[in-house]
């Protein structure tokens, strides 16, 4: 099952240390970009999240100042758009998404005070779209924020994000690439690295990945940078070096929840299932993102414990509520876990509506893989197409092309797709890599 790419992530959204700044300068310029929920389904990409958010501590310190400050000077408009990009943040750090119309509503503040050239609303606008999953909206903020800054990397960002999961990969990679001239860094070499990876340069992406370690000054900075170098070397199938990095993302930082996520990833890829039960328990116990969520409880079912399972996806499916009724948009996780577990109809009918706001390679995937488990293989797999179409090396795209034509009786094609699906990932799916061999070996491939 591809992870979730729910608003309140790596809609990831990681606004950073650079709100906390930009709350004790009042200067508009401070608020980072926020990514487009970047965070993948295992097998399907890295995804990094633009930077590491600020520590809790510090952004709650944040809040409480820019609320003092709105107590003496209810007008400083400014003050209001950094605070609404301070509850984005602090949305993603604490996992609840209701932080989400406090944004709204400090930043629509900002902008009735100040309704002509807000920089600083426009980066929090179009950071909060992007985190709701409304990249269209975003889009339009980000190039709001560059007409008044047209040499903000922070604007950038935003951008290239929202042009991303909108599928215009031309537009989000020259964003991502005036990003990096104008402001090397984490946040710009961590996007300039999805950009590569799917593009099918998972080399490039991880030498991007390395700039941005070279970078940190930082454990929360340290540990970001090796969680996502672990994810690449986990969806190439190099479960050593993924381990070798999540361990390191763990000694620099053993608070941080990702890197502890990626240690029970590769215990479950090596079968000490009973050591990835504990390590996902404890990082979902830490913060309930619906990513390690998802996994436990796919982890679960794929060892028969299908109470234990279901209690996860009724957690999963709470939360899902809880994002909708804040106004997330996510249709294509709906899709995604529909169409893995059981409820063709359901997977359809959230493809079909993701599809009609954005065409990205996530969401041809999806629609292609709802029209096979509903009988429809003819449509899907031109779907299927485009969703590999960017060369990216893509385990779990490959695996749903593949079945596809496995179902459309092309076998030569179904074969080489399959096996390359186990080459490039042997463990890109807890439930869905031992159909991929079982599917395989009926072909006469070898796994």
């Amino acid at each position: 099952m591809q992870r979730l790419r729910f608003g309140l992530l790596a809609a990831g959204v990681a606004l950073g240390l650079v709100v906390v700044a930009g709350i004790a300068s009042g200067h508009g310029d401070h608020v980072a970009a926020q990514p487009a929920q970047m965070l993948r389904h295992p097998g399907t990409g890295t995804g990094p999240q633009p930077g590491p958010a600020a520590s809790g501590d510090a952004l709650s310190a944040a809040i409480v100042a820019a609320q003092r400050q709105l107590q003496s000077n209810d007008r400083d408009w400014n003050t209001w758009a950094n605070l609404g990009a301070a509850y984005v943040e602090e949305g993603r750090v604490t996992v609840d998404p209701s932080y989400y119309p406090k944004a709204e509503g400090a930043l629509r503040r900002s902008v009735e005070l100040n309704p002509d050239g807000n920089f600083a609303a426009d980066i929090g606008l179009g950071a909060l779209a992007n985190a709701r999953h409304e990249f269209a909206d975003a889009a339009l903020h980000a190039q709001r924020a560059l007409a008044a800054d047209p040499y903000s990397a922070t604007a950038n960002g935003v951008l290239a994000d929202a042009e991303t999961q909108l599928g215009d990969y031309p537009a989000a990679t020259a964003a991502a690439q005036r990003m990096l001239d104008l402001k090397p860094g984490i946040d710009s070499f961590s996007r300039a690295s999805y950009d590569r990876e799917i593009h099918g340069d998972p080399t490039g992406a991880a030498g991007a990945l390395q700039d941005a370690l070279d970078s940190a000054f930082t454990p929360a900075d340290t540990a970001f940078c090796r969680y996502y170098l672990g994810e690449l070397a986990l969806n190439s199938g190099d479960l050593a070096e993924a381990a070798r990095q999540y361990e390191a993302g763990m000694a620099a930082d053993p608070g941080s929840g990702p890197p502890l996520e990626g240690k029970a990833k590769v215990e479950a890829a090596r079968g000490d299932t009973a050591g990835a039960i504990r390590d996902y328990t404890a990082v979902v116990n830490r913060v309930p993102q619906p990513q390690y969520v998802l996994e436990l409880g796919d982890l679960q079912a794929s060892l028969g414990h299908q109470d234990a399972a279901q209690e996860q996806y009724r957690l999963l499916a709470a939360e899902q509520r809880l994002f909708d009724a804040n106004g997330v948009v996510d249709d294509l996780t709906s899709a995604q876990f529909a169409a893995d577990h059981g409820d063709p109809a359901g997977a359809l009918r959230h493809a079909e509506a993701e599809w009609g706001r954005r065409h990205s390679v996530l969401v041809a995937d999806a629609l292609a893989w709802a029209l096979h488990v509903n009988g429809r293989d003819a449509e899907a797999l031109g779907h299927a197409r485009q969703a590999t179409a960017l060369g990216e090396k893509n385990a779990v795209f490959l695996f749903h092309r593949g079945m596809i034509e496995r179902s459309l009786g092309q076998r030569d094609e179904a074969r080489r797709d399959l096996s390359d699906a186990l080459r490039i990932n042997p463990s890109f799916s807890v439930l869905q890599a031992p159909v991929a061999r079982a599917a395989l070996a009926g072909l006469g491939g070898a796994a």
